[in-house]
């Protein structure tokens, strides 16, 4: 299911301000630059198990479960990370985490295929509820949610922690090649914490004003929050920022700055798709560029290879929408092929209106 433009917005702010957003009020415990808690894993469920951190090796840790969209998300994108890196010294683990039925991994495995070849491992609950790398990693690191990746140097020390999507190849590389500065990067966090309550009210504060439609509110919010906020989280504030276009009616604002969010995150298959679905299906919009959304879509589409049902279901809609129907049935087609077993009839019944010549009620 995809999430409403407001929802979505919040989740870019989260995604792209990192901690700093994330974080709840008390301050974390554990930070970057300590060392890495050690693995309490209960069962191994692909891959060779890892009893250790060893030295000669860096790794990361991805804390997931099978009913988490944006982790489905992200599988493809950590598989490529694995693949690229793991005869350099990167040892990639998806850690399963918050598992509402754990028989479920496996063939949620099975069926990702290889799109997960990396190592995963199950928590170990049998003295905690929550599981003892939840315990221990995730709520002392105050990572209220997933995914989150934890990168170990090695050293054993924790190199950087965050979404998994935000996790740049170039910080791999250092730690990989032991250039990576670490006690730059602890400090940095360190500042950002500084900053934490601050950005927290503002945040606040901005919310409160988009939600009661004061866009003049709303806008003061979000310039201060471009003051505290380092230029590679503005993406966050871009995306709220057309929401306040949407707001005021200036749609030639909106869209353009959606298009600048788009053309910086082209690889980012999730973030376009969101991006294309919100302007094909949100309410109350007077006017729709799927020029645009068609444009994006395709992005989202590329970006993961025409391997994804959920993307590919975007797809169509938006070639439906502007008069393709015969792509769009045979988009969804494709859609239909690639999606969980589960989700087939609601595929199907989205395939038969394209068909039918209609446009089917947005999920």
């Amino acid at each position: 299911m995809k999430s409403s433009f407001w929802k979505w917005t919040v989740t870019i702010l989260a995604m792209t301000a990192g901690p700093m957003l994330l974080q709840a009020a008390d301050q974390p415990t554990l930070k970057v630059g300590d060392r890495a808690p050690k693995l309490q894993v209960a069962k191994w469920v692909q891959g060779d198990p890892v009893k250790e951190f060893e030295k000669n090796k860096a790794y990361i840790v991805e804390f997931w479960a099978t009913w988490c969209g944006p982790c489905r998300m992200s599988i493809p994108h950590l598989d490529e990370v694995h693949k690229k890196y793991k005869d350099k010294g990167l040892v990639v683990i998806g850690q399963d985490v918050w598992e509402r039925d754990e028989s479920a991994v496996a063939p949620f495995i099975k069926n990702m295929g290889e799109k997960m070849t990396y190592r995963v491992a199950l928590d170990d609950k049998s003295k905690s509820e929550r599981g003892a790398m939840s315990d221990t990693w995730m709520a002392p690191a105050g990572r209220g949610g997933i995914p989150s990746a934890f990168l170990v140097d090695k050293q054993g020390r924790l190199a950087w922690i965050g979404h998994p999507m935000e996790l740049k190849e170039k910080t791999i590389e250092q730690v990989l090649d032991g250039t990576f500065d670490l006690k730059k990067a602890a400090a940095d966090q360190e500042e950002a914490q500084k900053n934490q309550q601050k950005l927290m009210a503002l945040s606040r504060e901005l919310g409160t004003a988009m939600k009661e439609e004061k866009w003049a509110d709303a806008e003061a919010a979000l310039q201060k929050l471009e003051k505290v906020l380092p230029e590679e989280h503005h993406d966050g504030l871009s995306m709220a920022r057309a929401q306040i276009y949407f707001g005021k009616k200036d749609y030639k604002g909106a869209y353009k700055i959606i298009e600048q969010v788009s053309d910086k995150n082209t690889s980012n298959a999730m973030l376009q798709n969101q991006l294309a679905w919100d302007i094909a299906t949100r309410e109350g919009l007077e006017q729709r560029d799927l020029k645009l959304a068609e444009k994006i879509a395709t992005r989202a589409n590329e970006a993961s290879g025409g391997k994804e049902a959920a993307i590919l279901d975007t797809l169509a809609r938006v070639q439906f929408m502007n008069g393709k129907k015969t792509q769009a049935v045979e988009t969804q087609k494709k859609a239909l092929e690639l999606v969980d077993a589960d989700a087939k009839e609601r595929f199907q019944e989205t395939l038969d209106s394209y068909k039918a010549g209609k446009l089917p009620k947005a999920d």
